[in-house]
């Protein structure tokens, strides 16, 4: 190990335990505080949802509600994931004309992205269209990411509840902790890091694949495409499950150190974050 390896090491930790505890408080406040931050934008967008939905966010929910509603999610996101991978062909943004993906695949890539394991058994640059990229598997990677972080919070729930002497046996809202965690913390910190990692050389785009001639004279295709607004929640959402095929060690997904560097930030902050807000819950 070198010296600056453990310099890195060092100042990754620094970083980490430093935003602990901010992002664990922000986080405490969004879903166990009596008035969450920002109520003029993000409540705003927060109730919008609820209306839609038919939400009542102050309805509580026992262990039984609350596995239902988000097995009963989780079920139909997955099949319509399916179904956008399904008929990619016919659906807009597929400037490769990519094919339908097989059945298999399809259900396998689906099932995967829905329990945030996020395994691929395919070249992302040579198998999803840009709207599958996108609307499928980028979405996927804020829904999951926001459920995983529900049933955290149930889990603490029904520890921290347990111990205070006549609370109601319940775990909170799903729906509530769902869309709070896509609209206070997911998309607000992805948003800024997606453009922070654009301006570091990772491709945001729609273009088609670009045919160049290398200083050997060979021809090489360059995959492009929107891979800034997946990578950045593909991170922070711990997801996997990256545009291109080497994921992050293709350099249009990390093209230099400091996009590594905050690349791994990003997986482990939410984590972190939420040991505090789990503290401050007990």
């Amino acid at each position: 190990m070198t010296v600056n390896g453990w310099i890195q090491i060092l100042l990754f930790a620094a970083i980490i335990l430093a935003i602990t505890k901010p992002l664990g408080s922000y986080m405490h406040r969004v879903f166990e505080g009596e008035r969450q931050p920002w109520p003029s934008l993000f409540g705003a967008i927060e109730r919008l949802l609820y209306k839609l939905c038919g939400v009542d966010p102050q309805q509580q929910q026992d262990w039984k509600q609350y596995t239902l509603a988000m097995l009963v999610f989780s079920a139909i996101t997955l099949l319509l994931t399916y179904g956008i991978e399904r008929l990619q062909h016919i659906l807009p943004l597929n400037p490769q004309n990519f094919g339908p993906v097989s059945a298999d695949l399809a259900f396998n890539t689906a099932a995967s992205f829905t329990t945030n394991t996020n395994w691929q058994a395919y070249s992302g640059e040579s198998t999803m269209s840009y709207l599958t990229q996108m609307a499928g598997l980028a979405w996927h990677n804020f829904i999951s990411a926001a459920v995983g972080i529900g049933i955290a919070l149930a889990l603490a729930r029904g520890i921290t509840y347990r111990l205070q002497v006549g609370a109601a046996k319940t775990l909170g809202n799903f729906w509530v902790d769902l869309v709070r965690a896509i609209v206070y913390v997911l998309i607000p910190i992805s948003i800024p890091i997606a453009l922070l990692l654009v301006s570091q050389g990772v491709i945001q785009n729609f273009s088609s694949y670009i045919e160049v001639t290398t200083l050997e004279g060979v021809k090489q295709t360059l995959a492009m495409g929107p891979v800034a607004s997946q990578e950045v929640i593909k991170e922070l959402g711990t997801n996997g499950g990256g545009f291109f095929n080497a994921n992050s060690a293709h350099p249009f997904e990390s093209p230099n150190p400091l996009t590594n560097f905050i690349e791994m930030l990003l997986i482990f902050a939410v984590p972190a974050g939420l040991t505090y807000t789990f503290g401050r819950m007990a």
